[in-house]
């Protein structure tokens, strides 16, 4: 599936889990909530110290993999046991951000997407806080992509990008 397709379902999966690579080459991948800013930019929240930062400092490289939708299914023609899903990939380098102005815009971002009834009390939350949070953001060094295995409403599998 394109990019805007995959960008749809990390923009509706309840976290997209960051893979990145320590200085002795083992795997580390953590789900986070992040935001997206626009169609490359990403950013996600945490403390100032941790494993996270201090392998993003050696090796920013990262990969981001995200699912909408996970249902297990029986096919509907053949009786298979399998999984409907929605998911999506994209690669990309991480920085940490030090400008203040785009720290409180990431921030705006991930409580928009995850709290948006509660942006009221943004701005309070923010100054409480923005001491002891770093950001994160991530630049997509490529178009993500996404994968999905789905039936229409005749017990067809969508293929190809084919939409219902």
């Amino acid at each position: 599936m394109d990019a805007t397709w995959a960008l749809e379902v990390m923009d509706k999966a309840p976290y997209i889990t960051v893979s990145m690579t320590d200085v002795n080459g083992m795997p580390y991948s953590v789900p986070l909530s992040l935001a997206r800013k626009d169609e490359q930019t990403f950013y996600f929240h945490c403390a100032t110290e941790g494993k996270k930062l201090d392998i993003l400092r050696t090796n920013p490289f990262v990969c981001l993999s995200a699912v909408s939708k996970c249902k297990p299914t029986v096919g509907p023609k053949d009786g298979s046991f399998t999984l409907e899903f929605k998911s999506a990939i994209a690669f990309g380098r991480a920085e940490i951000v030090t400008d203040d102005t785009e720290k409180r815009e990431a921030l705006r971002a991930i409580c928009q997407r995850f709290l948006p009834k509660h942006m009221d009390a943004f701005d309070a939350a923010v100054e409480r806080s923005m001491s002891r949070t770093a950001i994160v953001r991530i630049t997509l060094s490529e178009p993500p992509v996404g994968k999905r295995k789905q039936y229409d409403t005749n017990g067809d599998e969508l293929k190809y990008g084919r939409m219902e």
